[in-house]
């Protein structure tokens, strides 16, 4: 009498927990193309979708950083997020380029990083370090939105997988 009672529950039971998503064959991670870079980008989620925000490099320089002038020139750059608001703090990568726009060096800047000075509140500023700091031609953004990276299917099977940003650009990179 158990057994059958057990054998009419069995399927309820794996069907709920088919649709809970606490099952492993539903879990596929996946990587959204990369954007094309440029000094001013509409961000965009990891459908290619514009956010309606704007990252814009507002200038760059070589010099020598405050904290470690020991280590000689690197980038300064100032940049500012067009359109971002208190409830949206995209984020994207940034990354100095030679002339042949291979990257020289690259790190992910926030829309929360761009509160400077009293003359332009939205503008921020950050540092990029390279190794021939000679060859840099330009700074340019990757468009794709990297502040909402969902966990791996290798992390959580149940939660994770889905669309993520693609990797940060390596050095020697053609962008």
């Amino acid at each position: 009498m158990i057994p059958a009672r057990m054998c009419a529950v069995a399927p309820v039971t794996l069907a709920l927990l088919a649709l809970s998503g606490c099952s492993s064959w539903g879990c596929t991670d996946t990587t959204a193309e990369r954007g094309t870079p440029g000094a001013r980008v509409q961000v965009v989620d990891t459908d290619g979708r514009p956010l309606g925000v704007t990252a814009v490099l507002v200038d760059w320089r070589l010099e020598p950083h405050p904290q470690v002038p020991s280590a000689g020139d690197q980038v300064h750059f100032r940049f500012r997020f067009d359109g971002a608001g208190e409830n949206a703090d995209p984020a994207v990568d940034a990354c100095a380029v030679d002339k042949k726009r291979v990257a020289l060096g690259c790190r992910t800047v926030e829309a929360s990083q761009a509160f400077g000075p009293a003359a332009d509140p939205r503008t921020g500023d950050d540092w990029l370090a390279v190794e021939h700091p000679e060859r840099v031609a330009g700074v340019l953004f990757i468009p794709d939105d990297q502040s909402h990276d969902r966990r791996t299917c290798a992390v959580d099977v149940k939660d994770g997988g889905g669309r993520h940003p693609p990797e940060r650009p390596s050095r020697g990179e053609q962008l």
